[in-house]
């Protein structure tokens, strides 16, 4: 059976006007249009829908009955066809899953919670660790947005460069590199160096500019996080390389000090990532601008 939801359309102004001409006004159609629409709907339900008494018509005992359901029916077409673009945020109850690197969370994540919080109480947001394999989680909908240094190249993922910053070198203090007048590239490869990588590399990017120097350095571990790195660098004269803004904050915290990096090394970008299912969401929309502002505040 072929639907034409333009027979629905007709249906709802016919039973509401109770005309065939009032019909095709409401509808913006001609009168013989309308008359054809009506025939098409009698043929359909097998019912005479509205029948001629005097100078009127009288809608059939079926018709009076389906009339609410006809209309009700149309309104939730319309919804679907048409969403609403408007967003009551007071009243919005979703939840939001957010796969983060775990620096980005300690840097944006309170920001982030803090603007939900007060704009949207019912909303809920779940910050997931990132997994030592990439997974298609965007595409499957179990993610609803990422934020990593990583920028997806499958096409139907969207991706936002919203923030960046330069490198520094992480260390405790009273470090051998504290007290020297300079930091020089050849000091910098001398020290025992840790890692962070979710994937346990040892080696990355700036292996690749010591060696267009003539440099190499000595990696002694690798850590899954930041704030692992930053545990072992506590306690030892071991040093790590990270992003400064997302380590501004907790290297105070914990004592440590930030040193320049004395190599030339591209900034660290942040990258918003998520599926295109969400392009013109209201909710996704919004939750994408608070989490632009919560990444970009202090870098």
């Amino acid at each position: 059976m072929q639907l034409d939801l333009n027979l629905l359309a007709a249906l709802d102004a016919l039973l509401e006007e109770g005309s065939v001409a009032g019909a095709a006004e409401r509808l913006h159609v001609t009168a013989p249009a309308m008359s054809r629409s009506l025939g098409r709907i009698r043929r359909t339900t097998g019912d005479q829908i509205l029948v001629r008494t005097g100078r009127t018509m009288t809608p059939t005992p079926y018709a009076i009955a389906v009339r609410e359901q006809v209309h009700e029916l149309l309104q939730q077409v319309r919804g679907v066809l048409a969403p609403s673009r408007e967003l009551d945020l007071a009243a919005l109850e979703r939840t939001f899953t957010l796969r983060w690197h775990d620096s980005l969370v300690g840097f944006g994540g309170p920001a982030l919670l803090a603007a939900v919080r007060e704009q949207a109480p019912g909303v809920r947001v779940r910050f997931i660790a990132e997994s030592s394999t990439d997974t298609p989680a965007l595409r499957r909908g179990e993610v609803d947005l990422e934020a990593n240094a990583n920028r997806p190249t499958a096409p139907d993922i969207r991706t936002e460069r919203v923030a960046e910053t330069r490198h520094v070198i992480v260390v405790r203090r009273g470090h051998p590199l504290t007290r020297v007048k300079a930091v020089t590239a050849a000091r910098y490869a001398a020290a025992e160096h840790i890692t962070v990588s979710r994937r346990g590399r040892l080696g990355n990017a700036l292996d690749d500019a010591l060696a267009r120097l003539g440099l190499s350095r000595r990696v002694v571990a690798s850590a899954p996080t930041e704030a692992a790195a930053f545990a072992f660098v506590r306690g030892s004269d071991l040093l790590v390389t990270a992003p400064e803004s997302t380590t501004r904050s907790a290297a105070a915290d914990l004592g440590l000090t930030q040193l320049p990096l004395p190599l030339e090394l591209p900034s660290a970008a942040v990258y918003l990532s998520w599926h295109q299912r969400y392009d013109t969401d209201p909710a996704h929309v919004w939750l994408r601008d608070l989490a632009r502002t919560a990444l970009t505040a202090s870098t």
